[in-house]
């Protein structure tokens, strides 16, 4: 392991030695639960806001290219009026 100095609020440092003490622990070692805990959290947003980057750059391109994205009746806009092309199915 290396050694690294970290600067703590009063309030932060009596609240993690409290939580140590509880849980028969020391401070370092919920120092580095929380780092981790922290990197993992930060890693899965960055994959999520990917994909969330990823999903509507794809939308942006269908709505650039409505004539590459049609049903068999040529409607492109079956995602957004579903509901009432179900109705009117229904009806026929």
């Amino acid at each position: 392991m290396i050694r690294t100095m970290v600067q703590l609020t009063e309030e932060q440092l009596k609240a993690l030695k409290e939580l140590a003490k509880a849980r028969k622990t020391s401070v370092a070692s919920l120092v580095r639960e929380s780092v981790e805990q922290y990197v993992a959290t930060a890693t899965e947003e960055a994959e999520r806001e990917e994909k969330r980057r990823r999903a509507l750059e794809f939308i942006e391109y269908i709505d650039e290219h409505p004539d590459e994205f049609r049903d068999i009746e040529g409607k492109t806009d079956v995602s957004v009026n579903h509901d009432e092309y179900f109705v009117q199915a229904s009806e026929e």
